[in-house]
């Protein structure tokens, strides 16, 4: 999991990025739960109606496409 906080990026900034570079829709809601708003991995596959590992699937695949044009 990444650490969203090394980096001088204000929480508009960050929804800016994912809105950006994150396409799908569901995986822009679970990645902002996840690094803006601190959701636990069970929290977010209840919420989703999804399994946790996949769930911790979506953020790592997102987090890879996110990072990558930081």
């Amino acid at each position: 999991i990444m650490d969203i906080y090394k980096y001088d990026l204000s929480r508009s900034q960050w929804e800016t990025l994912i809105d950006q570079y994150i396409f799908d829709e569901r995986d822009r809601k679970i990645l902002k739960r996840r690094l803006l708003d601190g959701i636990k991995f069970e929290a977010l596959a209840e919420e989703f109606n999804l399994s946790t590992r996949y769930t911790q699937k979506v953020v790592e695949k997102c987090e890879k496409q996110l990072f990558k044009h930081i």
